[in-house]
Parts: structure tokens; sequence; C-alpha cells
């Protein structure tokens, strides 16, 4: 539960909204604070290209801590079209620097302007390629390794924990924020919600990979795809022409961390959510198997990835997962 320190999250009046929690969050007025706040941040972070065993290359971006160094490091993953640069990941990122924890913010292939590094395309069950990153890069460190992710970045951190073990990957703690547990619920949320949410992930999509056509010309022929204007209808697409899933059906399963998935889960582990969240339906998470390792916490309001504190857009979110890093770290 949370720390007795950080106060109770409990937004009010139209802030307590799941949908105005959801928007603020990655809109344009809170980014321009976040990139301010973070200027001081990215101007010393180094950045690094992490090879897969496979030849995969994905690019992060380290830094580490100036003040109050605790000597120890937090790999965060962003969500799906995100990148290290989105605001809930870059917010948390600066507020963890500032508590004195080095930091590796990854990207996933093709996010955050990395389309150039592979030619084969993205997609949420590439685990093996971000698990040989986590890997290499937890490897390289001396001291206590922390792995946070949010939304799809959550879902690849409770996947990634629970191979951890079986890899000699040793997380003292993962935490999993608004994660995606069983893929085919939330397009069926998605596609039954405001349709916000839909056309913000189809325009993202599409410029992404309209990039990564330009890049690969010889390789990708994606017009028929840019006339799709549903998810659905465009993963359904990709999936039949450029994986080798059988159909969308098995690709989203291959992605789940639904049923016992998490049964014989080791790497301690955090999961905080909302119940309200527009995207990630709540019995999803209520559903999930309670092996001794895992701990959920489930707030009222905050949205997906949201979790505003006030109309000036701080997060609660980010001094939560500080605090729960704080309380691991304390000598």
């Amino acid at each position: 539960m949370p720390e007795s320190s950080l106060p109770e999250f409990a937004p009010r009046g139209l802030l307590a909204s799941p949908h105005v929690q959801s928007i603020l969050t990655s809109g344009p007025l809170r980014r321009r604070k976040v990139q301010k706040r973070a200027g001081e941040y990215l101007a010393r972070r180094t950045e690094r290209i992490v090879t897969a065993r496979d030849g995969t290359r994905l690019l992060g971006f380290s830094n580490r801590a100036e003040k109050g160094r605790r000597d120890a490091l937090v790999i965060m993953l962003h969500g799906w079209e995100g990148s290290v640069d989105s605001n809930y990941l870059l917010s948390t990122a600066v507020t963890l620097d500032e508590a004195g924890f080095d930091t590796f913010r990854l990207n996933f292939r093709d996010h955050g302007g990395s389309h150039h590094l592979n030619e084969g395309l993205f997609h949420s069950c590439l685990l093996e390629e971000v698990l040989d990153a986590v890997a290499t890069v937890a490897g390289e460190y001396d001291g206590p390794v922390f792995l946070a992710g949010f939304s799809l970045g959550g879902n690849f951190t409770l996947r990634i924990a629970r191979h951890a073990p079986e890899r000699g990957l040793d997380i003292r703690r993962a935490i999993a924020v608004s994660p995606v547990i069983r893929p085919h619920n939330v397009l069926d949320a998605m596609e039954g919600g405001l349709p916000i949410y839909e056309r913000y992930f189809v325009h993202k999509w599409r410029k992404s990979l309209k990039h990564k056509q330009s890049l690969f010309p010889e390789r990708y022929n994606l017009h028929p795809w840019f006339r799709l204007g549903r998810v659905r209808a465009q993963t359904e697409w990709l999936v039949e022409r450029l994986t080798e899933f059988e159909n969308i059906d098995a690709y989203l399963e291959g992605y789940s961390v639904a049923g016992d998935y998490l049964a014989g889960l080791e790497t301690s582990t955090l999961i905080i959510t909302a119940a309200d969240d527009p995207i990630i339906p709540i019995e999803d998470i209520r559903a999930l198997p309670r092996p001794a390792a895992l701990d959920i916490e489930v707030h009222e309001h905050g949205g997906h990835c949201g979790f505003l504190a006030n109309w000036r857009l701080e997060s609660w979110i980010e001094q939560r997962v500080k605090s729960e890093l704080c309380r691991l770290t304390e000598n």
C-alpha cells in the first residue's frame, strides 16, 4: 500500500473523470511543462543502442543521478506508440533522478524515432528482444535493479518479471502501471468507448508506419493498410500478412498475461491501476491470480496512466513509484 507520507490519490470534481485524467496526462499542455522540467535531465542523457541476441537493436537513454545517489537503477518501459519521452515516462524518470536513482529509458522497436534500426516491424509479442535488452543493461549494473512500465510497457514488465528467474535476471521490484492484461478485452474497450482513444492510436500508428515504409520501401507496401480506419482491422491486416501468427486471436493471446500466466511469478511485483481505466477493464485485474510475489493496488480514480493530482497537472503516480522504490533502497 502507499507510504503514509504520500497523500492518498483523491481527485475531485471534473479531475476525477477517467477521460479527463487519461487525455490530460498525454496532452500538449502537460507536455510543455514536462519538457521544461526535464531540460537539464535530457541534456545529460547518454544514448545507447542495445543489441539483442538475434541482432535486433533497441534505442535507449541512460542517466546517472547527480545528487543523493542511491546506487540503484530503474529501467523504464513506455506504452504502445509512446516513447522514452512520453509525458508519463519522462516525468517519472526526472522524479526518480531527483531522488537519486540512475535511470535507463528503453524504446521498443519502431518507437521514439528508432524505426531505422531494424527492418522488421514491431509487434507486442516481441518479448525476447526487450527481455534481452533489459538483461544486458541490468547485468552491467553494480547495484539493485528495478523495472517500471506503463500500459503496454506494464504488460512487458509483467512478462519480464515472470521470466526473469529463468534468465538469471535479478529484478528487485517490478512496477506495472495501468498494464494491459488481456489484449482482446482492451481492444473491445477501445472500440466500445469514446472514439477519441481509438482515433488517437490510429493517428499515431499511421504516422509510425508511414515512416517505416519510407525507410524500407522495398520491403513494405502498406498502402492498403492505410485505407483501414479501425485498430482491429489494421491489426488483423498486419498479423495475417507480416507475422507468423495464424490470425488476430492467436496474436492477441500471444501477449496476454491473463489466466494463470502470473501464477508462478517469483519476482517481487506491484501493479498499480485505476478501477475507472477506460482502456484496461478492471475485471481483468481482479481476475489475476495472487501469488505471494504479486501486490495489486487499485484506486477508484486515475484513468489510463493518468493519476494527475491537481490542475497544475502534477503527477501522483510518479510520486507513488518514487515512494515505493525509496522504501526499498533506504539504508
